[in-house]
């Protein structure tokens, strides 16, 4: 569980990402999943966004998806979901 300062920081480092991902009509599936667990090895902090079409709010995709993912939900913020998971191999993000 990140802490608040922690939040804060990650907010932060994510604020110049780009959304790598995109969540539309289809929902969250298996498929989508494993890439964004793929994903947040190589990186650790990533955005992804829920267009218009899909039927969810991002407010109620969002913990689905970090808990599927495995990850810890960091932001949600318009239709764009920020995650955060430490990596095993490819550590770059330090939390205070």
């Amino acid at each position: 569980m990140l802490t608040g300062k922690q939040k804060r920081y990650l907010r932060s480092q994510a604020h110049h990402l780009q959304p790598i991902f995109q969540i539309g009509k289809g929902g969250i599936n298996d498929h989508l999943v494993r890439h964004i667990e793929e994903a947040l090895e190589a990186r650790e902090l990533i955005k992804v966004s829920v267009l218009n079409n899909c039927d969810v709010e991002p407010k109620e995709l969002a913990p689905e998806l970090a808990d599927r993912a495995g990850a810890e939900l960091v932001q949600v913020i318009g239709k764009t979901i920020v995650l955060y998971k430490e990596s095993r191999e490819h550590k770059t993000i330090v939390l205070p």
